[in-house]
């Protein structure tokens, strides 16, 4: 694991938010109405949920001489409750953008709170739990039109940005690791070995014909494409596309690699053989009975189906479905992580399980490497034009997914399915 950083009030310089870009970040700038009984309940409930994990250091600073479990410090307690008391878990995400908390151990305090989440609240507190939370804006729905956007939002924002923490594979997903702690110098062949049991698992050789669902920046083309496959793949990012073709031409492996700016309910023709690696969380509810017959109708008799898919708890997973996250309004419009209970229900329309195999520690092991490299270049992103606020949102989805997966709120699959019932 990483070394214990330094104490918490020993925040970098380059964190200092200073004065924030309303037109940029406008919930980041302005603090909400003040809301004293929703402020009041707020500072209730938060005080106590972080007094009983030991998550919130003594007067709001941390000790620098006693080591401490991970804590959280509040720099402006009384903007930081009422982000909260207005718009729940999206302030507590704008409160750390703006630079009101911060952590000696992000992760750490993050993990802790998602490991307890379900005891925060008091039971009888949970019935309000729609004062403190909104549905999800109708333009997040992935329509094709705003599908299209949604990746843009998220995909286009710079393949340089991709660049500065991911390793040269430009791999986006879990990696699989063959011993923890995991080293970033490792992360490459680890993603590797990722791809290739996928491709084992879809049996893809020497002239499969591969439809791959979400292109990435490649990489899995390219090593699909070494081994004899002639592989379609699809994106509607703009920037991966590009980056994609550049990189399929320069490994000399342009006749095997159809790299196509398409939308998946735009799939034509079968194909031996689908991968799709951490695709399905961007389709939306709504889609993915969609989603599914697309990789049904786009099999050749006998074909195989590999997937690579996030998950959560299905009670979670519907509480999510109904709400507009810091994720959602941040990160990842449109997206949503099913549950186990929801990819069995959709793929079960003419496809049958074969393989389901869980490795959640590895992908928390895989944003840890993103995040510490992420930090350590923080003077590179700044670079590319991209502010304190972003830096801190970026940081914190890091660290706030990691914690997902180290809390065991959150799991990731690589799924094999086949034809499961007579076309």
């Amino acid at each position: 694991m990483p070394a214990q950083p330094g104490p918490a009030a020993a925040v970098h310089a380059d964190d200092a938010v200073g004065v924030v870009d309303a037109d940029r970040w406008p919930d980041v700038a302005r603090p909400p109405k003040a809301m004293p009984g929703r402020t009041a309940l707020a500072r209730y409930l938060m005080r106590k949920a972080l007094k009983d994990l030991s998550l919130l250091a003594p007067g709001g600073v941390a000790d620098p001489v006693v080591p401490s479990p991970p804590r959280l410090v509040l720099h402006d307690p009384d903007a930081f409750y009422r982000r909260i008391g207005s718009a729940g878990l999206i302030g507590f995400g704008e409160s750390y953008m703006a630079g009101e908390w911060d952590s000696d151990d992000l992760p750490g305090v993050l993990t802790r709170l998602a490991a307890h989440v379900d005891d925060l609240v008091p039971a009888p507190l949970r019935r309000l739990r729609s004062l403190w939370v909104a549905s999800r804006p109708a333009a997040d729905l992935n329509t094709p039109d705003g599908a299209r956007q949604n990746v843009h939002r998220h995909y286009d924002l710079s393949n340089e940005l991709f660049a500065t923490f991911l390793d040269p594979s430009l791999t986006y997903s879990s990696a699989l690791f063959p011993a923890f702690p995991a080293r970033f110098a490792s992360l490459t062949d680890a993603q590797h070995r990722k791809i290739d049991r996928l491709l084992d698992l879809a049996r893809v050789g020497a002239d499969t014909r591969l439809l791959e669902i979400g292109t990435g920046w490649g990489e899995l083309a390219l090593r699909a494409a070494a081994r004899g496959a002639r592989v379609t793949t699809l994106t509607l990012s703009h920037e991966q596309a590009n980056l994609a073709r550049a990189r399929v031409r320069a490994a000399g492996l342009a006749d095997r690699v159809d790299v196509r700016l398409c939308d998946y309910r735009d799939a034509e023709g079968r194909y031996d053989a689908v991968v799709s690696v951490e695709m399905i969380e961007a389709v939306g509810a709504e889609y993915w009975p969609s989603y599914f017959r697309t990789l049904r109708g786009a099999l050749a008799p006998g074909g195989r189906v590999a997937l690579q898919a996030i998950t959560m708890g299905h009670r979670q997973m519907l509480h999510t479905a109904a709400t507009h996250t810091w994720i959602s309004k941040y990160v990842f419009p449109g997206g949503l992580i099913p549950s186990r209970e929801a990819l069995d229900e959709h793929s079960a329309a003419g496809l049958r399980t074969v393989a389901d195999n869980g490795y959640g520690p590895h992908y928390a092991e895989t944003l840890r490497l993103w995040r510490e490299r992420f930090t350590a270049r923080r003077d590179d992103v700044a670079a590319l034009g991209f502010d304190t606020v972003f830096r801190r949102m970026w940081e914190l989805y890091l660290a706030y997914s990691e914690a997902g997966f180290r809390s065991g709120y959150l799991d990731v699959r690589q799924i094999l399915l086949t034809e499961g019932t007579p076309r």
